[in-house]
């Protein structure tokens, strides 16, 4: 299509784009009063038991140690993990990323720290579903260790580096003005021209199925009625014979 045959076709279809306009409107009524979100963090490390070689537990993290704790997360995140982080009360949307040291040149969960968030509309609810998370952590920890029949003075222990604390999140409302405005007009301007194809389409085939009004039929011969082909052929012998007469008249 060219330029002039989209806008023709917006034309036609205007009702689609105030439909569009309306929408929009009230999706930046929505983003310019967006509801309050706390997001609460805390970081766990799990530590290796104390030794006499290595008093220092912080200095004995090992990537094992790491590997062990990502085997509780997945414990946590499946199915019955979330059921039951939401059975003990854990609301609202939550995350647990395994962390490194912070560099850029440790490799990935090479150090053993877990990172929780929740995100909620209540800050205190933030905070203590985050402690909750931490909770079920410990606990999937230690009934492992428990499994494994591993001696109390051998086990490890998580250590919580960072207490939880929720903070307000605020959006950037110019960007998330331009996202509605630009998805307004993408959407507005391919509905539009979607409904007129269809449309267009759907007369093209109303007007092909009327189609042109057929001819007359020519009236059926009768009995009485001399067939047209013996009225033609009368016309024509009677014809010769009327010049022959006025021939000899004059």
């Amino acid at each position: 299509m060219s330029p002039g045959e989209w806008v023709r076709a917006l034309r036609r279809r205007w009702y689609v784009l105030v439909v569009a306009v309306l929408l929009a409107t009230a999706a930046a009524a929505a983003v310019l009063r967006p509801q309050p979100v706390h997001l609460s963090s805390a970081i766990v490390v799990l530590k290796p038991p104390v030794t006499s070689r290595q008093p220092n537990q912080l200095a004995n993290l090992q990537p094992p140690l790491a590997a062990v704790s990502y085997a509780v997360v997945q414990q946590l995140e499946s199915p019955a993990g979330a059921a039951e982080l939401h059975a003990a009360g854990v609301a609202g949307s939550y995350r647990m990323t395994p962390r490194n040291s912070g560099t850029s040149v440790t490799p990935r969960h090479l150090i053993p720290s877990l990172q929780i968030q929740v995100e909620h509309a209540d800050p205190d609810v933030a905070d203590a579903s985050v402690r909750k998370i931490i909770e079920i952590y410990t606990r999937h920890l230690t009934d492992l260790q428990t499994r494994q029949g591993i001696p109390d003075e051998a086990r490890m222990s998580a250590d919580l580096l960072v207490q939880p604390h929720a903070v307000a999140r605020t959006g950037d409302r110019v960007r998330a003005l331009a996202g509605v405005a630009l998805t307004a007009v993408v959407v507005a301007v391919a509905a539009a021209l979607w409904t007129d194809r269809l449309l267009t389409r759907r007369n093209r085939r109303r007007s092909a199925g009327t189609g042109p009004q057929d001819p007359p039929a020519e009236a059926a011969e009768t009995g009485h009625q001399i067939p047209r082909r013996f009225q033609d052929r009368h016309h024509s012998h009677s014809r010769p014979r009327s010049a022959t007469a006025d021939s000899t008249s004059g």
